[in-house]
């Protein structure tokens, strides 16, 4: 398959579902072989590399629980075992942070547990993803973190998830910085809501969906395919010169 990514190599975390699901089957048309990492649910990752294949791209499913250093470590030893026996060489290019988990609770319902789960997969579990992949990405490569609408705005009910989506912009900045002298660009994504089964609790509610369509200048929700289509223009050899941004793919949604 050829494309503005034919000869690359990404490994997107989460990419069983959702907007993980997309962006893989994104990077694959546009040529990239990819590795679809999950986290629990193997099938669901193989109905993505299946889909993948079918479309003519190339991808394989690895995974890995990224609360664990010990299994982020497992993962990279068989994302190394797997990409050698492809293509001859464990580099890789492209890095998409996408893994995370999103739990609805106040100040008051937040408990200990809720809170370290979400910080312990969004914010732990892509900052090591990420030290581990720096060694192995190639100069000029691209790392992208996907954040959230909710990291700017207040949002009572999410309070701990929006504080890891504002620890992941700010990581982005920070990543930005030591990673520029081998031209590796790192931006972050933040989607407004987006038609997932990860919000499917807020999509029951018929008033509040038909108040964010309202509050985009589109009139809609967002969709995976939306967002992927912003990954793959910044991993693109085009976007070279842009880095330590929030990239916000919103559709203009003002809340």
């Amino acid at each position: 398959m050829t494309g503005r990514l034919a000869g690359k190599t990404a490994l997107v975390t989460g990419a069983s579902r959702g907007i993980g699901r997309a962006i893989a089957l994104r990077l694959a048309r546009e040529g990239a072989l990819v590795a679809v990492h999950y986290g629990s649910n193997r099938t669901a990752a193989e109905a993505t590399v299946a889909d993948i294949e079918k479309a003519g791209g190339r991808a394989f499913a690895i995974g890995g629980d990224l609360r664990s250093l010990g299994e982020i470590g497992r993962l990279y030893e068989e994302l190394d075992a797997e990409l050698t026996r492809l293509k001859g060489t464990a580099e890789f290019d492209i890095l998409v942070n996408n893994a995370g988990i999103g739990l609805v609770g106040t100040v008051d319902d937040t408990t200990e547990e809720m809170f370290d789960r979400q910080f312990d997969i969004n914010v732990k579990g892509l900052f090591f993803v990420t030290k581990y992949a720096v060694p192995r990405l190639w100069d000029g490569g691209r790392v992208i973190n996907i954040s959230s609408l909710v990291a700017s705005r207040a949002y009572p009910d999410c309070a701990a998830y929006a504080a890891t989506k504002g620890a992941v912009n700010n990581l982005t900045m920070a990543f930005s910085a030591q990673l520029a002298p081998r031209g590796i660009t790192v931006n972050t994504v933040a989607p407004g809501l987006t038609e997932t089964d990860f919000v499917a609790d807020y999509l029951k509610d018929e008033n509040y969906v038909r108040t964010v369509r309202s509050s985009t200048v589109f009139g809609r929700l967002g969709q995976p395919n939306d967002i992927a289509g912003v990954v793959a223009s910044l991993v693109s050899p085009d976007a070279g010169w842009v880095t330590g941004q929030i990239i916000y793919a919103t559709g203009g949604q003002q809340f």
